[in-house]
């Protein structure tokens, strides 16, 4: 282990909806390689071509690259602050920001509030991961408790 890794004392990532990602990458990926294939196959009146075909796997692939962007958040804790990184950044808010952390009511995931009604998503902790979204905002509390002043 590095010792940017063992600053962190707990790690959360969302469960169920990385596994619906990956899941739907992979069709995506099969169905525009398949399409792609059934593509030289029949006539109608259009001309494919190699590139035609390559193209169109290239855009499924681009497709499944920008559904495997949801697999990215994640929630880092420690005496260094509270790490999150959701879909495209990661922001590291320092223990003396910190306000607490919420799930409002019929929210999709947690937030970590800041001073003057700020808040910062937590896409790593999941309404839809049931009860180890409610583990992790235990453990979180725990943490927190110990760490914010």
């Amino acid at each position: 282990m590095t010792s940017s890794e063992t600053e962190w004392q707990f790690v959360s990532k969302p469960r169920k909806s990385s596994r619906y990602a990956i899941g739907v990458a992979i069709f995506l990926v099969i169905l525009h390689v398949t399409f792609a294939i059934l593509l030289r196959g029949d006539s109608t009146g259009v001309y494919f071509r190699l590139a035609d075909q390559v193209a169109f796997v290239g855009i499924g692939c681009l497709l499944a690259g920008a559904v495997l962007l949801l697999t990215r958040p994640r929630l880092r804790v420690g005496p260094r602050g509270i790490a999150v990184r959701n879909v495209l950044g990661e922001r590291i808010v320092d223990w003396d920001l910190y306000e607490g952390l919420s799930f409002p009511d019929g929210a999709a995931w947690a937030r970590i509030e800041l001073p003057d009604d700020e808040y910062v998503p937590v896409m790593a902790i999941q309404s839809n991961d049931r009860e180890y979204a409610v583990d992790a905002v235990h453990r979180f509390r725990d943490l927190a408790s110990e760490y914010a002043s």
